[in-house]
């Protein structure tokens, strides 16, 4: 587990619905996104999601981690996940992910 303490982060969600019809639905309707975001630099320094298995998340985290997210990074980390994560669902991750970034933008001081 991260040790964040002392350093100037900030946890942030995002969720979105899976579609109706895919097999990951039948698993679970709603897929969630956790950034840990180092907000002095505006880079992504941890991550999580919702999935059962734990490789799905794992390799989300390894497409995220020191990406920016400042404005218009999802113009980075669309490409990087449409092009490696071939998997159902694959826009409710961009969602929940975009969700989660335009929440820390909202708050953010």
């Amino acid at each position: 587990m991260a040790d964040h303490a002392g350093q100037n982060t900030v946890l942030t969600a995002g969720f979105a619905q899976i579609p109706k019809g895919t097999t990951l639905y039948e698993v679970s309707t709603m897929v969630g996104c956790v950034l840990i975001i180092d907000a002095d630099r505006d880079v992504i320094c941890d991550a999580s999601f919702s999935f059962v298995m734990d490789k799905t998340s794992e390799f989300l985290v390894s497409l995220l981690l020191g990406k920016s997210v400042k404005d218009g990074c999802m113009q980075e980390i669309t490409p990087a996940v449409q092009e490696r994560f071939l998997a159902p669902g694959q826009g409710a991750v961009l969602q929940a992910i975009r969700a989660a970034v335009e929440r820390y933008h909202e708050k953010k001081w």
